[in-house]
Order: structure tokens, then C-alpha cells, then sequence
């Protein structure tokens, strides 16, 4: 499938965001098209504000004839400093998603890597993911630790 490289995304990379979002949601069971339509819409808008601001930040993998075939970004919130990280924000990894025939080929975990490298360099003290079922074992395998975070669903 020829070289892989990882690239740093930009607004022309907004609609292969929104597809791999999509596409995640979807695989992961989500079939409410009409609440993935919302999804992908308030995400557009989200990734348009967020993207040019840096709180957003987003890496592709593209083929060497350009197909972006995996993703993967950041948030970055402000947030209370807490003891394991005094830093008056945090990091969430988002959208890590690879197309299925460029799956099992270390796409993801290039992804990866690359953005925990970027939040080292930028003094993060941790960052946090949800992880799918079918991410959880690259993210166990590169050290990532369960924690005690729960949910309440408002609606």
C-alpha cells in the first residue's frame, strides 16, 4: 500500500474529519442518521472555530497519492489545575479512526504517537481518551490507564 505519512491537519481537512467521525459512530453502532447528521454538523462548526484557534489540533495519514486514510486530533479545554496536573487545561484524544482496508498496518498507533509526542512537547501532564472496544487494546499497549470517570446522561 506504498508510504504512509502523517501530516498535520488543516481546514481543507475538515470533511475527512467529519467522515471519520462519522464513519467511527457508525462502526462503533450508532445508525441514527438523523442524530449523526446533528453530530456532524455541530462538529463541522466546532472544527472550524477550533482548528484556526490551536484548540483543536489534528494529524492525517495520508498515501503518497494523497488518500487520507487515517486520523486523529485533540482537544485541548481550559480546565482547573488538579495535583496530577496543575496546568489550567487538559487534553482529550479524539477521532482515531482508520479506514478499514488500512487497518492492522500501524496506522493508528503512528497517529497516536504522534500526538502523545506533540502533547509531551507542549508539557501536558496527561491526556485522556474513550476508547472503542476495538481501540482499547492499541491504547492499553501504549500505556494508557482506565480511570474513575463516569457519566450521567441528561436526556
Amino acid at each position: 500500500m506504498g508510504d504512509i505519512r502523517i501530516r498535520p491537519a488543516n481546514l481543507n481537512d475538515v470533511p475527512h474529519i467529519l467522515y471519520h467521525r462519522r464513519a467511527m459512530f457508525s462502526e462503533m453502532g450508532c445508525r441514527d442518521e438523523p442524530l449523526l447528521d446533528r453530530m456532524e454538523e455541530a462538529t463541522e462548526q466546532y472544527l472550524r472555530e477550533a482548528l484556526p484557534s490551536g484548540i483543536y489540533r489534528a494529524w492525517m495519514a495520508e498515501t503518497e497519492g494523497g488518500r487520507v486514510v487515517s486520523g486523529g486530533g485533540i482537544a485541548i479545554v481550559p480546565w482547573p489545575g488538579s495535583p496530577d496536573f496543575p496546568a489550567p487545561r487538559r487534553g482529550w484524544i479524539l477521532g482515531i479512526y482508520t479506514e478499514p482496508e488500512f487497518r492492522r498496518l500501524g496506522i493508528a498507533r503512528r497517529i497516536m504517537e504522534t500526538i502523545v509526542a506533540w502533547c509531551r512537547g507542549e508539557a501536558f501532564g496527561y491526556v485522556s481518551l474513550h476508547a472503542s472496544v476495538d481501540g482499547r487494546q492499541l491504547y492499553e499497549k501504549m500505556g494508557f490507564n482506565p480511570t474513575n470517570e463516569m457519566r450521567l446522561y441528561l436526556r
